[in-house]
């Protein structure tokens, strides 16, 4: 197996890794939504637990899959392989400082519930902070992140044709209607799992799983590799005469 393929396939899996991951807040959301979700946390401390790990689990594999391309689509263009790297790494910082304040908002809701009425208002304040952080970093931040890394290497799969232009193409397209969804829920403070956000978001999930599949069972475009490859033997025998 050579190296081409076999980094399709750890590309492949990561993709897999970051879709399960993105179930993170997903499963804490019912928790926070609730006005006493200082008590509710505490009560389900081990399903925000698996809601952290989830989130920095997805964190991590999405950091991967950009390093996991950078050598094969630096050959194509280099500036943007390696931006696909940087702002899939802002959105992993973004992804884990959500993954803190979850827990951060448990060791906070543990304590609260030993605390007197008087420290009430106090602990309300400091959860109120943690969950917004939770919020602007897991839910548009980090997002931002995503698409702009994402958009930069399906760009690159499109001109070089590494895979199939019908799945890069439908990549850049739900790429801009999911960055979409993201500047709606930055300057609406609307819920990020409302139907026009989630309906916004559908496309570029699907796409993620239907490339994860491709990479892992096809793999990059063998004739384009190979193109590439003899365009850059040409030229090193024109630069060497």
């Amino acid at each position: 197996m050579n190296t081409n393929r076999k980094t399709a396939i750890i590309v492949g899996i990561l993709f897999l890794l970051g879709f399960a991951g993105a179930f993170g807040p997903v499963v804490v959301k019912p928790i926070l939504d609730d006005p006493s979700y200082l008590v509710k946390i505490f009560e389900n401390k081990n399903t925000v637990m698996v809601g952290a790990l989830s989130q920095s689990i997805m964190a991590l594999a999405c950091a991967g899959i950009a390093i996991g391309l950078y050598p094969i689509l630096k050959k194509h263009n280099e500036s943007l392989a390696l931006g696909a790297v940087g702002f899939r790494i802002i959105e992993n910082v973004f992804q884990m400082v959500a993954a803190l304040a979850l827990l951060s908002l448990l060791t906070l809701s543990q304590e609260s519930v030993k605390a007197d009425a008087l420290a009430a208002s106090a602990f309300q304040a400091a959860g109120a902070s943690l969950h917004a952080v939770h919020f602007w970093s897991a839910l548009v931040l980090g997002h931002f992140g995503f698409c702009l890394g994402a958009l930069m290497y399906y760009y690159v799969f499109y001109r070089s044709n590494l895979i199939p232009r019908w799945l890069s193409g439908w990549g850049i397209v739900a790429i801009i209607l999911h960055l979409t969804g993201a500047f709606i829920t930055m300057f609406t403070q609307i819920d990020p799992f409302s139907t026009s956000t989630y309906l916004l978001s559908l496309p570029i999930g699907l796409n993620e799983l239907t490339l994860a599949g491709w990479l892992i069972v096809k793999g990059f475009n063998p004739s384009a590799v190979a193109s590439l490859s003899a365009k850059i033997a040409t030229n090193e025998l024109l630069s060497a005469a």
